[in-house]
C-alpha cells in the first residue's frame, strides 16, 4: 500500500490486498479495543472513529469494506472521511447558498428587464460568492486539522491488520 500524499485530497482511498481471510480479519477488528478508537462492524463493512474525549469537529473516520478474493485471501477497500453529520451540514450549507445564488439572479435578470435597478440584487449575489469562498476555505482548513488523526487511523488499521 503507498503512503499517503501530503496533498490533502477529498475523501481519499486506498486499497490493499491482505493474505488472510476474511472473517479472521473482520473479527480482529471487531476484537479490537484500542483507546482513543471506536470501531463498529456492519456485515463486511468496519467503520473506525475517534472516541468522544479525542473527536474534535474536524475529526475524520475510516470506513473500510473487506471483500473475499478466495478461502486465503481478501482485499481491503478503506475511504477516509469527515464526520457524516459535519459533511451533511457542509453540502445543506452549499445547496442553500447555490439556491439563493440562483434566486437572486433571476431576481435581478427580472429587474433589469423592467429597467429598475438592480445593484441590491447583485450585491447580495457577491456577498453569496465570498460566503462560498469562506466555507471553501473553512472546509481546507479542516481537513488539515484532521490530516494527523488520518495518519492515527490508518497507523491503527494496519496494526490491527498486522497482529
Amino acid at each position: 500500500m503507498k503512503p499517503l500524499p501530503n496533498e490533502i485530497v477529498l475523501r481519499p482511498r486506498f486499497q490493499l490486498h491482505i493474505p488472510k481471510n476474511k472473517e479472521t480479519v473482520l473479527s480482529k477488528f471487531e476484537r479490537s479495543k484500542e483507546n482513543p478508537f471506536v470501531t463498529k462492524r456492519l456485515d463486511e463493512h468496519v467503520f473506525i472513529k475517534f472516541n468522544k474525549k479525542e473527536n474534535h469537529f474536524w475529526s475524520p473516520q475510516l470506513h473500510i469494506e473487506i471483500d473475499e478474493i478466495d478461502e486465503i485471501s481478501c482485499k481491503l477497500h478503506g475511504v477516509f472521511g469527515p464526520n457524516p453529520t459535519l459533511w451533511t451540514f457542509f453540502m445543506f450549507v452549499h445547496f442553500i447558498v447555490a439556491t439563493l445564488f440562483i434566486i437572486i439572479g433571476i431576481w435581478a435578470y427580472s429587474s433589469a428587464s423592467l429597467g429598475k435597478t438592480y445593484h441590491i440584487q447583485v450585491g447580495l449575489m457577491v456577498l453569496l460568492v465570498l460566503i462560498w469562498f469562506v466555507l471553501y476555505f473553512a472546509g481546507r482548513s479542516g481537513k488539515k486539522k484532521g490530516q494527523p488523526q488520518m495518519q492515527q487511523l490508518l497507523d491503527f488499521m494496519r496494526n490491527v491488520i498486522d497482529t
